[in-house]
């Protein structure tokens, strides 16, 4: 797994897979650096590539009252400041073509939202920047369909594409994932697996995202034991009052003890092949 394409990225030495997390969406400065310092003080202990997560705004909102963000240029400098004050890389999505060279400016991966990583020209939007972009597999998509997602980025000259599988519908409500998906599309790209969306219930009669926390820990361990190359995880010190995707996010004060978990669970994954 090359991580080099990530210039900050720290303890790219070893067999651990690597770490894209944070808040679902940046809500002010001080919760993201108060987040980004507690990730990066575990990660550091535990030799974890990290890479600080954050939407910059959310455009896929089931109701007009929904947060959105704090304004597009005030959160990407949050995310640059995040990156030089604990020098790690950045993540966010785009859902715009205008989003990909004005993000990049700031971060160092662009992420495709799982709803749009069919539509061609965002796709190749972010793959001009040359930044890293991370692919999140459609709901509707099989894994082998990514192959082609992967095959625009390449196509527009950039070998820098992750994919991020973040499962797939089951009835209205309920998100699955297929571990048999993870080795077939570790033949296109390195895979990811988004531990919290995976868990998400949508299309709640609220208009408010449902989950199950509960099983965090249990669906990262199955992506380490599937050879996963890295876990996306949503993260906040206040889930309950999160603005975005608190339902299904994992509390802060727990990461500690699931990574540390699933360090060993690789070692274990690693030795025996």
């Amino acid at each position: 797994m090359n991580l080099a394409a990530i210039p900050q990225i720290k303890h790219t030495d070893g067999d651990n897979f690597f770490l894209l997390a944070g808040p679902c969406a940046i809500e002010g400065e001080d919760m993201a650096l108060r987040i980004a310092e507690s990730v990066v003080s575990i990660t550091d202990k535990l030799k974890v590539p990290y890479v600080f997560k954050g939407s910059f705004k959310k455009a896929n909102r089931s109701r007009i009252d929904s947060f959105t963000g704090i304004g597009d240029e005030k959160a990407l400098k949050i995310l640059r400041k995040v990156s030089e004050t604990f020098q790690v890389p950045t993540v966010t999505d785009i859902h715009e073509v205008d989003d990909a060279k004005k993000a990049a400016e700031y971060v160092d991966v662009l992420q495709i939202p799982a709803f749009l990583v069919r539509q061609t020209d965002l796709v190749v939007a972010a793959a001009e920047t040359q930044k890293v972009v991370n692919l999140k597999k459609g709901q509707f998509m099989s894994p082998e369909s990514m192959q082609h997602a992967v095959r625009k980025v390449k196509d527009s000259g950039n070998e820098k594409a992750w994919i991020t599988d973040r499962g797939t519908m089951f009835g209205y409500q309920d998100m699955v994932v297929d571990f048999r998906g993870i080795p077939t599309m570790k033949q296109f790209a390195p895979v990811v697996l988004d531990v919290t969306h995976s868990l998400q219930q949508p299309n709640q009669s609220s208009g408010v995202t449902g989950g199950r926390p509960a099983l965090i820990g249990t669906m990262a361990r199955a992506g380490i034991a599937a050879g996963v190359d890295g876990l996306f995880m949503e993260t906040h010190f206040d889930p309950k009052n999160a603005k975005s995707d608190g339902a299904n996010m994992l509390d802060l004060s727990l990461l500690e003890k699931l990574l540390s978990g699933l360090v060993a669970l690789r070692e274990t994954v690693v030795r025996i092949g």
